[in-house]
């Protein structure tokens, strides 16, 4: 008899989901569902504010990565300007932005997925968490916190708080940074760099024992999405976008953030409110692509520092083409903030980022602007259209969430036939489930805007639809 087992809802990740995994008559799943059930609103209510508002306003649609809804607003203001903004500006947003990426990395990597790496995907939820991390591996957990920590303070240096900034500003910035905070963040640099570097030596040296996860987790082709230097070299902030596919071969190159939007299509089901964004010439569903870390890594000729381009060229040993598994978000996303730390310190040590000049003035001189950013969680869009006097009469923003919707909804199915047995449901196998989203970090508040708490919880049910059995977890 078909049967449907839910989970509801998702644990450890920002915001509120649940999955329903279907099994036939047989009890093998042969489907899996990712429901997002929170409600967008964030674009609408938007409409009729003057875009000079929209970077402190949508830094507020999350918390966790307020800096990259900032930049990309302020971005896209700066194209409604027509206005190139003085470099010091592009440089000292390159900087908050790196730091928004290690706080963010270190946050989904010690907070919310090592308590499965290092303690197991077996392990008794109550003890399953940061705090059982602390205890058990309390050096792991203080280098989670300091890196966090530092990434924090670099925000609070340069924008005066480190959570909903408002200081990336259309046509620029609307401070400098003064020479004593250079040398606050310069002083932290060294650990920084240590226990990223520590961090990568024991996440490799544990790789074989998840090896069956990593063989599960999302492993599968796709193309990959992220922004690249001039170069070719990684960039987050005021690069150009590029996209491969699973071999590493490039399918595009050389994108703007508006001629990129326009090759991206968004797919509607009834059982989300996330959509499901795609590359048009390939169509829906042949046309996923993935985004964030992985995917950033994938499109780059090199990341463009000695430590990570070393680190690099090792992960690159685990595919033929591009690496696959959305496992390995989680060894990207070390990799990227060792070298969001050493790409710090490069900035820092050019003289022209205490430069004074970081705004450049002007009046509205477009009616649509388009601003992209690298956030965390990956390529990050805003688009606005404004009226004759500034006011915004249309808002789009597409969240790196919603594009690895896709992605996200085959690496649930594909670890639920792998792990999940019908005949008898354990933590274990629910809880690889959810690890398979938790790779993603997927920032759900972000790509939906909602206001509230809903818990989670796994469902199974019966083809009458009564629930067989059922896993909850509040919120």
């Amino acid at each position: 008899m078909p049967r449907t087992v839910v989970i509801d809802p998702v644990s450890r990740v920002e915001g509120h989901a649940k999955i329903t995994i279907h099994l036939d008559d047989h009890g093998e799943v042969h489907d899996a569902r990712f429901h997002v059930t929170e409600f967008r609103g964030f674009e609408k209510f938007c409409e009729g504010r003057h875009f000079y508002e929209m970077p402190t306003i949508t830094s507020r649609i999350c918390g966790i990565c307020p800096v990259s809804h900032m930049l990309a607003s302020a971005g896209a203001g700066d194209e409604l300007l027509a206005v190139s903004i003085p470099e010091a500006a592009v440089r000292l947003r390159r900087l908050i932005n790196l730091a928004q990426i290690i706080q963010s990395h270190a946050l989904s990597f010690f907070y919310l997925s090592s308590p499965d790496l290092l303690l197991g995907y077996d392990t008794d939820p109550a003890r399953r968490n940061i705090l059982g991390v602390a205890a058990e591996h309390p050096e792991c957990a203080r280098g989670g916190i300091r890196l966090r920590q530092f990434g924090q303070t670099v925000i609070e240096v340069l924008a005066g708080k480190r959570i909903h900034p408002s200081w990336a500003i259309a046509g620029g910035v609307g401070a400098p940074l003064a020479s004593d905070g250079r040398e606050r963040i310069l002083a932290a640099v060294p650990e920084a760099l240590q226990t990223a570097q520590h961090t990568l030596i024991r996440f490799k040296r544990e790789l074989d024992a998840h090896e069956a996860e990593a063989r599960a987790f999302g492993n599968f082709p796709t193309m990959f999405l992220g922004m690249v230097a001039a170069d070719g070299t990684l960039e987050h902030y005021g690069g150009h976008l590029r996209l491969v596919d699973a071999a590493g071969h490039i399918v595009a190159d050389e994108l703007s953030g508006a001629a990129c939007r326009e090759l991206i299509g968004e797919a509607v089901e009834p059982w989300s409110y996330l959509k499901f964004p795609y590359y048009k010439p390939l169509g829906y569903p042949a046309g996923i692509y993935r985004v964030g870390p992985l995917a950033r890594l994938n499109v780059a000729s090199s990341c463009g520092t000695p430590l990570a381009d070393r680190e690099l060229a090792e992960f690159r040993q685990l595919g033929r083409g591009a690496v696959l598994s959305s496992f390995h978000y989680h060894y990207a996303r070390l990799i990227e903030i060792l070298y969001c730390v050493e790409r710090i310190a490069q900035l820092l040590d050019d003289p022209h980022i205490l430069d004074r000049d970081v705004l450049a003035r002007a009046s509205r001189n477009r009616t649509e602007g388009l601003g992209v950013s690298e956030a965390p969680r990956g390529t990050l869009f805003h688009h606005y259209t404004v009226d004759e006097n500034g006011l915004l009469t249309h808002v789009d923003l597409l969240i790196a969430t919603g594009q690895n919707n896709l992605a996200m909804n085959r690496a649930i199915l594909q670890v639920a036939q792998r792990f999940v047995e019908s005949a008898r449901l354990t933590e274990g196998m629910l809880n690889r489930v959810e690890a398979s989203i938790r790779a993603f970090d997927p920032c759900l508040s972000c790509s939906t805007h909602a206001v509230g708490a809903m818990p989670l919880r796994i469902e199974l049910v019966d083809a009458s639809g009564t629930v067989v059995d059922e896993r909850v977890r509040s919120a």
